[in-house]
């Protein structure tokens, strides 16, 4: 997957758009004919240990699609809780109350998606998971605004931080400042 650098301030500009950073873990979904893989962004088929997901995926109006994102467990703020999600999958376990932040489409119905630019890639992805959906499988919506003002106020709503993302950019695999 697409990794993104740490840095401390948000870059500044309107080429940029601005994301919650989920505190979870990064996961790409594949789904076929209705059968879905979830592959950690090591590798690992973890599909069994987030069966809400894999069945919300399932669900989706497509033959085919790979979609990135991050599995989260919120807490009663609604804020996402590692340590929950952490427990949940404890003892080999699964995390059957985590849910799915779709923030990326790479590829769908035969058509690879990743020279796209990142703002045709979220267009397309938010008619597949539309921002209303609730339940296992959400849409991670980007916003359009200052991302230093947008940090602050993560920051104190104790959020995990923000992500930073180049809209006119293709997905490029491995770390990068895009």
């Amino acid at each position: 997957p697409c990794l993104a650098p740490l840095v401390d301030d948000a870059p500044p500009g309107d080429k940029w758009v601005h994301e919650i950073k989920w505190d979870g873990y990064r996961l790409v979904a594949f789904v076929d004919e209705g059968k879905v893989r979830i592959q950690t962004r090591n590798g690992h088929d973890w599909t069994s240990r987030f069966p809400s997901i894999a069945e919300a995926i399932g669900d989706l109006e497509v033959g085919s699609a790979i979609l990135d994102g991050e599995a989260v467990v919120e807490d009663e703020n609604g804020h996402s809780s590692f340590s929950r999600l952490q427990e949940a999958l404890s003892n080999g376990g699964d995390a059957r109350q985590a849910i799915f932040y779709a923030f990326d489409l790479l590829y769908r119905d035969g058509e690879d998606l990743r020279s796209l630019p990142l703002g045709e890639r979220k267009a397309r992805l938010a008619e597949l998971v539309p921002p209303s959906a609730r339940g296992a499988l959400r849409l991670s919506e980007h916003m359009e605004v200052d991302g230093r003002a947008m940090l602050r106020h993560a920051c104190q709503l104790g959020m995990e931080g923000i992500i930073s993302k180049r809209r006119d950019l293709p997905y490029r695999s491995g770390r990068s400042g895009d």
